[in-house]
């Protein structure tokens, strides 16, 4: 169980890392998009590419920080029931719902996106406009990148569920306080 525990550790490491690098993009995109509105009401001009870089930002930033939300249990979730439950009950719960929504979905997600991706980088598809950004392919590339990033932290979050049922530790949220665990990174 160490050895899973330490597993789980490193892909928290890894999600965090990303989430970290990746928070910066909300920056850069509130920068953008006030040099869009400025160039636009102020000098009455406007770039495509500029406007273009918006959306790439915001894809970007949603689509690589799903892991980190997903680590940091920040997702969206109606507690009528779980928050009443004990540690293993929502261990249990969450493990449940990573085998069977979560991994399906991203591996759908993968199976699907593989060859719509492929096409893209294999045609040198251009931007969606003329003058817009010429990197389509990469924006595409995103939405396997995330199904592999959200995999990989819901990996980490099912082997820290069974450690929950185990008796191995005492919350599979590492944020939550169960940090007694071997592996579970802060």
């Amino acid at each position: 169980m160490d050895i899973l525990l330490a597993l789980a550790g490193a892909l928290d490491r890894f999600g965090r890392a990303v989430g970290k690098s990746v928070r910066w993009l909300a920056v850069l995109l509130v920068l953008i998009q006030l040099a869009v509105v400025v160039l636009r009401y102020a000098f009455g001009t406007s770039y495509i590419w500029l406007q273009e870089s918006v959306l790439y930002t915001n894809a970007a930033l949603f689509m690589l920080a799903i892991a980190y939300t997903f680590l940091v249990d920040g997702h969206v979730r109606v507690d009528l029931f779980y928050a009443r439950w004990s540690a293993r009950g929502r261990a249990l719960a969450d493990l449940v719902g990573i085998v069977f929504a979560v991994l399906p979905f991203c591996g759908l997600l993968i199976w699907a996106s593989w060859g719509y991706v492929a096409v893209s980088f294999r045609m040198g598809e251009g931007p969606m406009q003329v003058g817009g950004l010429p990197l389509l392919p990469w924006l595409k590339a995103l939405i396997p990148t995330m199904a592999v990033l959200l995999v990989l932290q819901a990996i980490a979050i099912a082997l820290r569920c069974l450690a929950v049922l185990a008796g191995r530790a005492t919350t599979h949220l590492p944020h939550r306080g169960g940090h007694d665990a071997p592996g579970v990174a802060a």
